[in-house]
């Protein structure tokens, strides 16, 4: 069954008539006008002004369809160090030079005068200070079930062939985990590589459309996503750290005056945190621009690797997150392991592919914020078709395929596990 609801009157623009799917406000899906209305039904608050939500909402949607329409045919690795890039890498070495001040400034007040004294009172809030808003390197999460190469030999071979012809490095770690999702990045002060599988997300995938998604994940460690660089990190931690430490809490009342002056105390600290916040705000709107185009640099690694069909078939996947989600733990509460997963998948994305014009189109409206990781996937997939079709270098066959699911028997069987509970 087709949900497509038509509008309840024609475009202003072009008189065709408008749609909408999932209960959206109705657009235009021939000029797409009113596709940037704001939707408070399905977004929800973002600042919990209307005005200042639909505000920013519009000013979202239309930076990264200008974002799109400027990297269209252009090389997405080498578009250069842009204002964006230099603003925020600069804006980190000087906040990290802040921090670095503040514990060497503390550490001198209690080393150079004697204990106790004023000083010594002033220096140790420093360095707690400092170490506050140290940069964290990040961890390995705990849910996180790490995999050797003697014990996943298809997959690591997969995973080396997939870097390979992508010119990504092989990662220093590879796990699997009960996500409905799959990341790559960096971790501890090491900087170690781990590429993390979701298994309910790779079960329910297809052989290429499984090579896609590596491709995109290992293209993350050479598309220059400031979200994954060392240099970038003090731009998306230190300001909102800072606001944090700072933010009013709940204290014993005492006397008048205590209450007067703590009453003043919050004051400044509400003020001062919303500031930090703010700053924090705009510095992370800054480098998450370069953040989209790395997204579309790891799509086309992707179609690279698997196809261009592949790829776009696995953002395809994406516009209908949910309704994977409930088939696949439909299909583990029946006791099913992956190959019925995915053929359930299967069948439902080909009962809703008629669907998929309209979902695309709608995800420019939902997925566009200033905010946002991730460019819409529906301007993800255009991208990938603009950008010229590419046969895959890497061939997973349904044979090898089924060896690496093999492999994963003991790890999918918990994992459906958890689904049922």
């Amino acid at each position: 069954m087709i949900d497509t609801e038509a509008g309840s009157r024609l475009c202003p623009a072009c008189s065709t008539a408008t749609v909408s799917q999932l209960d959206a406000v109705p657009w235009c899906p021939a000029c797409e006008w009113n596709l940037d209305a704001y939707d408070a039904d399905r977004t929800g608050p973002l600042f919990g002004w209307a005005w200042l939500d639909r505000w920013t909402h519009r000013l979202g949607y239309r930076m990264i369809r200008r974002q799109f329409e400027r990297l269209l045919g252009r090389p997405l690795g080498t578009t250069g160090a842009d204002l964006a890039t230099v603003f925020v890498l600069l804006a980190s070495a000087l906040l990290l030079t802040s921090v670095v001040t503040l514990g060497v400034t503390g550490l001198w007040l209690v080393v150079a005068f004697p204990f106790p004294s004023p000083q010594t009172v002033l220096g140790v809030p420093l360095i707690a200070l400092a170490i506050g808003l140290r940069p964290r390197f990040g961890r390995i999460g705990p849910d996180v079930e790490v995999l050797s190469r003697d014990r996943a030999p298809e997959l690591f071979a997969l995973v080396d062939e997939v870097a390979s012809v992508t010119g990504a490095p092989v990662p220093h770690v590879i796990g699997v985990s009960d996500d409905l999702n799959a990341y790559a990045g960096t971790f501890g002060i090491r900087r170690r590589r781990v590429l993390c599988l979701g298994l309910p997300y790779w079960g329910a995938l297809g052989p290429q459309e499984r090579v896609a998604l590596l491709g995109h994940e290992l293209g993350h460690f050479v598309n220059g996503d400031p979200r994954r660089m060392l240099l970038t990190q003090p731009a998306f931690t230190i300001l909102g750290s800072a606001a944090d430490l700072v933010r009013p809490v709940q204290t014993i009342r005492g006397g008048l005056l205590e209450t007067v002056g703590a009453a003043l105390g919050k004051i400044f600290q509400w003020i001062l945190a919303r500031l930090l916040f703010a700053l924090h705000l705009a510095l992370v709107c800054v480098a998450l621009r370069d953040s989209q185009r790395a997204e579309y640099l790891a799509d086309e690694m992707a179609a690279k690797a698997a196809g261009s069909t592949a790829a776009t078939d696995l953002l395809d996947g994406l516009l209908r997150m949910e309704s994977l989600h409930q088939t696949v733990r439909r299909e583990a509460r029946n006791g099913h392991g992956p190959q019925r997963w995915r053929t359930a998948v299967a069948e439902a994305r080909s009962a809703a592919a008629a669907r998929l014009p309209q979902l695309r189109q709608l995800s420019l409206r939902e997925e566009a914020s200033l905010f946002s990781t991730h460019p819409p996937t529906g301007l993800r997939r255009l991208m990938l078709e603009q950008r010229g079709w590419q046969g895959a270098l890497v061939t997973l066959t349904e044979a090898r395929s089924a060896r690496i699911d093999d492999e994963l028997t003991k790890e999918y069987e918990r994992v459906r596990l958890t689904l049922v509970w």
